[in-house]
């Protein structure tokens, strides 16, 4: 071999390896599969849409460093099963709303809203500026395995769907309602029958006539349940849920193993799904609503101060007697309760008195 061919040989192969001694770029390197789980049908508007919000922004944002694959209840678990499946490391995060969980942390409950709570713009002022944040974070670590993000509110729901009109404190008794949470707890006292049933399963009870009533969202998200089919009158207020909140968990181990960098990336993302599900919700509810009212036949059905009063009132010996049984559920009450009455008189006049005023009758363009 010439000397010339020897050189150039010699020089191609240490350049080889000097390059293989650099790290690979990151491009390639750590990047993600991850798993969502929800307790929603696939698409189920609001809901299973915001839950695809979510995924598709974490996957866009974080350049596919990490890829969130959405699953839909009962596709790898039940509904009620994803909490254990993603504080165990089976699955690395997952979507649904606290108060399911209220059987292995009972503070999860109060984390989802409480009745005669908080609206969805008082809870997220609680949750970042009000300690919020904090309180949840300890519960779902501590007790669940799981970080805790708030990514979703429905806004004020209905008093649910009904087979029989209820205009006294009696109509309850005897009622079998599909109900979740404190809420369930309230109905029962009040003499109504209980069931929790995840979303796929309450039309079709509702259908067979298992349930006489069943409570589920606000109007956008029944837009697709058909229950006007099965019961005409449409309960309001949402004495129960006036600002649900939705959340990401997340295995905890999985959490702390990210940078920081993608776990800014996450948080923004529910931040994002937060706000882009709420206004959905009021976006859409307000046509369906009409369509309910006007083409469906549907009733709406305004509850009594009385009955109204006598919920309250059960509502507050529930709350008090729940806070009493479990160290962080009164912890977290108490949270939410300080910086409740701060908000009452505020959003009162500000927003009470506003809605009251835009609806007198004075001429005004459509």
């Amino acid at each position: 071999m010439k000397r010339r061919t020897l050189i150039k040989t010699a020089a191609v192969a240490a350049a080889v390896t000097a390059a293989s001694a650099f790290p690979k770029p990151a491009l390639s390197q750590n990047r993600m599969k991850w798993r969502l789980i929800t307790t929603w049908p696939k698409n189920l508007p609001g809901l299973g849409t915001g839950a695809q919000y979510f995924a598709d922004q974490v996957t866009k944002c974080t350049g596919g460093r990490i890829t969130v694959q959405l699953f839909a209840s009962g596709e790898v678990v039940p509904a009620f099963e994803s909490i254990d499946a993603v504080g165990s490391g089976t699955v690395e995060m997952g979507h649904g709303a606290p108060y399911y969980w209220k059987g292995k942390a009972p503070a999860a409950q109060f984390v989802s809203n409480i009745p005669f709570g908080f609206t969805a713009l008082e809870y997220n002022a609680w949750y970042h500026y009000g300690g919020g944040s904090a309180l949840c974070d300890e519960l779902y670590r501590d007790q669940l395995g799981c970080k805790f993000l708030v990514c979703g509110n429905t806004g004020p729901q209905h008093g649910g769907w009904s087979k029989k009109k209820i205009s006294t404190v009696d109509d309850y008794k005897g009622l079998k309602m599909r109900m979740p949470g404190i809420p369930a707890e309230v109905l029962t006292r009040m003499g109504a029958t209980v069931v929790n049933l995840p979303g796929s399963e309450v039309s079709a009870a509702l259908a067979a006539g298992t349930i006489d009533a069943v409570e589920w969202n606000n109007p956008y998200g029944e837009a697709t349940m058909g229950f006007w089919r099965h019961a005409k009158y449409y309960l309001t207020p949402g004495w129960h849920e006036p600002g649900t909140v939705l959340e990401i968990f997340i295995n905890s181990k999985k959490w702390d193993g990210l940078p920081d960098d993608l776990k800014a990336i996450v948080e923004q993302c529910a931040f994002s799904t937060n706000q882009v599900m709420l206004c959905e919700f009021q976006a859409r509810s307000g046509p369906v609503l009409e369509n309910f009212l006007k083409e469906r036949g549907t009733i709406l059905n305004t509850l009594s101060d009385e009955i109204l009063m006598k919920l309250g009132t059960v509502t507050g010996e529930v709350l008090t007697e729940l806070a009493a049984k479990d160290k962080m559920s009164g912890k977290v009450l108490k949270s939410m309760l300080k910086f409740r009455s701060h908000q009452k008189q505020y959003t009162f006049i500000s927003d009470g008195e506003f809605i009251r005023a835009r609806n007198l009758p004075f001429k005004f363009p459509m």
